[in-house]
């Protein structure tokens, strides 16, 4: 074989993994963080507002028991006045993602069953309000 084939051969190679590389560019998935990212980004300092709030208090416990994630709010703040969000975020995967309103109890405890959530890691972003001040807080959830 001379060296003009081997180099033929060569171009040939290239160009077919130049091809593939595109295929499979084209065909992974990409989940964004939130589907309406710059509105989000452009309300960036009421999170950052929350998260002062909520570090100026006692934080939230988050905890796994018997089945149950235990969301035990506060002492200081008015137990019926919460409103807001918590969003179980699968970092891997959007489809993954929970999200559902703050209902606690009277002693400021909110449960949500273990099987809402798929085996995995994610990432528990609670927004909330009570007496009209924002909070906001993360936790690491491993299912």
């Amino acid at each position: 074989m001379n060296w003009g084939r081997k180099l033929m051969l060569v171009f040939i190679a290239f160009a077919g993994l130049m091809i593939f590389l595109v295929y499979k560019a084209m065909h992974t998935h990409y989940d964004l963080v939130s589907k309406n990212y710059y509105q989000d980004e452009l309300r960036y300092q009421d999170k950052i507002d929350g998260i002062r709030n909520a570090a100026a208090i006692t934080p939230v416990a988050v905890t796994e028991t018997a089945g149950m994630w235990t969301i035990q709010f506060p002492a200081e703040i008015n137990k019926a006045d919460i409103r807001g969000e918590a969003w179980f975020y699968a970092v891997t995967d959007a489809s993954r993602d929970v999200k559902m309103t703050i209902q606690p109890d009277a002693n400021g405890r909110q449960q949500i069953p273990a099987s809402v959530l798929k085996k995995g890691n994610y990432t528990l972003k609670l927004s909330w309000e009570s007496a009209s001040k924002h909070y906001y807080s993360e936790h690491l959830i491993q299912q």
